[in-house]
């Protein structure tokens, strides 16, 4: 049983993950033995320049990959060689994903799109509404329930992905340039809720360019061709 809950003890313990890739004829190293440990209720930034290994490295945090090599556990549990379908379990009921594009249905109501990972989780309707209604009025947009994207500013529909993120009650948010399609006052409102996540106990990992979106985290993991520097 995976517990990604407990404060202060390390959730995340990876040990010389190693990635690798054929692109043509050619290897692309991503990962070249990575050593991490990031405890539940931290809040950590990941910077370093393009081709540094940090999406890659996230994607290993989220289960959205497994490593060539080394070892991953995550609330105890070694999940560097689970089956797809395993790893998707663990996604649904642990992590939540917010990404530079919001990734919004375009015809579809603030409140439908934060349903619909409880759809897929099998919970039942009068629930799935309640619970996104409950993030939704948690990242400030409980008066735009019926509102779809055309009808949001840039901020507000980075909220309404955010409360799809929250909406499964994940204890880890992986934030992947969450300000990056945003402007600065906006972004700042951004911040803001990701600190107030963090205050009430949540684990957040933010990849940023920025080093004014870096500094709002406890802690910043630098990247250079694969390896922490």
């Amino acid at each position: 049983m995976i517990d990604t809950t407990e404060n202060g003890t390390a959730v995340i313990q990876m040990r010389n993950i190693t990635k690798s890739y054929e692109m043509g004829t050619q290897v692309v190293h991503a990962l070249r033995g990575i050593d991490l440990d990031i405890e539940g209720g931290e809040y950590v930034a990941i910077m370093g320049p393009s081709g540094s290994g940090k999406s890659t490295l996230m994607n290993m945090i989220g289960c959205l990959d497994v490593p060539n090599s080394g070892t991953y556990r995550l609330g105890g549990d070694d999940v560097s060689a689970l089956t797809s379908d395993d790893r998707a379990r663990i996604r649904n009921r642990h992590i939540g994903f917010v990404f530079q594009q919001f990734n919004l249905l375009p015809r579809t109501s603030a409140l439908k799109q934060v349903m619909l990972p409880l759809m897929y989780a099998g919970v039942s309707r009068g629930e799935r509404a309640r619970r996104a209604k409950e993030a939704l009025e948690m990242v400030g947009l409980g008066d735009r329930l019926d509102h779809r994207p055309d009808e949001l500013s840039g901020g507000q529909q980075q909220r309404v992905a955010i409360a799809r993120a929250l909406v499964t009650r994940p204890s880890i948010i992986l934030a992947d340039e969450p300000t990056g399609a945003l402007d600065t006052h906006t972004g700042d409102e951004l911040m803001d809720l990701f600190d107030n996540l963090n205050q009430e106990g949540m684990t957040i990992i933010m990849v940023t360019h920025e080093s004014m979106v870096a500094k709002r985290a406890h802690r910043t993991i630098w990247l250079r061709d694969g390896l922490i520097i």
